[in-house]
């Protein structure tokens, strides 16, 4: 994978930097990072930094991407995040559920997958970890109903001490 520009309409680029620099996962960065004006380079690769809020005015041609990768988590639908193809995007693979866009999960349904096929989804975590196995023991023994559970550790959206919650009052608890 060659990464040739990335849009963040949050942050600056020496932001952007700092957090590839200082992960609080993985650690410290051991390489070379960077920052001149909108460029990030990284172990001597150039990686053009956009921070534009409307994918349609991100110029993804200008650098060659072919595929974008739609990870913001607000253009999880066709339409929205087809706003990327007009800067010059070919494919949008969004990470996340889709309403409408088709979502594929490797080993599951990716033989589905037709090259016409300009924005699809690769599903959610979750249905990424039980379908691959759920669809094992279904061609096995066949599967006529389930449940499941799925513990995850936190997210960027959960509190870890309680406060206020603007979207429902179990939303402020704790996660």
């Amino acid at each position: 994978v060659d990464i040739v520009a990335v849009n963040d309409p949050f942050i600056e680029p020496h932001y952007a930097a700092y957090m590839l620099k200082y992960d609080s996962t993985h650690g410290q960065f051991k390489g070379e990072i960077k920052v001149d004006g909108n460029n990030l380079t990284v172990n001597g690769k150039t990686i053009r930094f956009h921070m534009e809020k409307d994918p349609a005015n991100i110029p993804w041609s200008e650098t060659g991407a072919y595929y974008v990768v739609e990870s913001t988590g607000v253009f999880t639908t066709t339409e929205k995040a087809k706003a990327h193809l007009k800067g010059g995007a070919k494919k949008v693979v969004i990470s996340a559920p889709s309403a409408d866009a088709p979502m594929f999960v490797m080993g599951v349904n990716h033989e589905t997958y037709k090259s016409d096929i300009e924005v699809l989804s690769n599903a959610s975590c979750t249905t990424n970890c039980l379908a691959p196995l759920a669809k094992v023991v279904h061609d096995k023994f066949t599967i006529i109903e389930g449940l499941m559970t799925t513990i995850h550790s936190y997210t960027a959206t959960q509190k870890v001490v309680d406060g206020p919650s603007a979207k429902d009052w179990r939303g402020g608890r704790t996660a």
